[in-house]
């Protein structure tokens, strides 16, 4: 029996084209060129849906924008509708930004809007009040604080409801869009 020897290859020079036998496999489904790569997958959104933080956004938008709104009934003397849009708007904006699609957070933001256009037209009442006696806003605000519901109940009117509902429909509304 003869075995068969191959004989000794020749070491190739470094820049020789490489042969059928030495040529790398190509896979299958390799990516042509000029093919577009796939779209990469879109992670979800960090810290949505957390009800809790949002309902304290909520709350934290209710005092700024209550005290905000009473400056500007304090300082103008005149409620002002786009001002309790906005309070509404702010409330639920930070809701729905920050706590994400939970439907609570619209409920409770119409219910935070109501509570701070109030706040607000006493503060604005009581900036009146105190310019009008001569006294210092704390004072009117928090000793005199029956007087200064007096007031509001005297100075309220059919269009002072509606900034309620205006209010309370900006934040509900404003909530939904910005968990959206």
């Amino acid at each position: 029996m003869s075995q068969s020897v191959t004989p000794p290859s020749q070491p190739e020079p470094a820049d020789a084209a490489p042969t059928a036998e030495q040529a790398p496999v190509a896979a299958p489904y390799a990516a042509q060129p000029g093919a577009v790569p796939p779209p990469l997958p879109v992670p979800p959104a960090p810290g949505k849906d957390n009800i809790a933080v949002g309902l304290l956004a909520a709350l934290g938008a209710a005092v700024v924008t209550a005290v905000v709104y009473g400056l500007v009934i304090g300082l103008t003397k005149h409620e002002i509708g786009w001002a309790a849009v906005g309070v509404g708007f702010v409330i639920g904006l930070a809701a729905g930004r920050i706590g994400g699609r939970n439907p609570v957070l619209g409920i409770v933001s119409a219910v935070l809007a109501l509570g701070s256009v109030y706040l607000g037209q006493l503060v604005g009442e009581a900036m009146i009040g105190a310019k009008e006696v001569g006294v210092s806003f704390n004072e009117v605000f928090f000793q005199h604080f029956g007087i200064v519901q007096e007031a509001w109940k005297a100075d309220a009117d059919p269009l002072t409801f509606v900034f309620f509902a205006i209010a309370a429909w900006a934040a509900f509304s404003a909530a939904k869009k910005a968990a959206a």
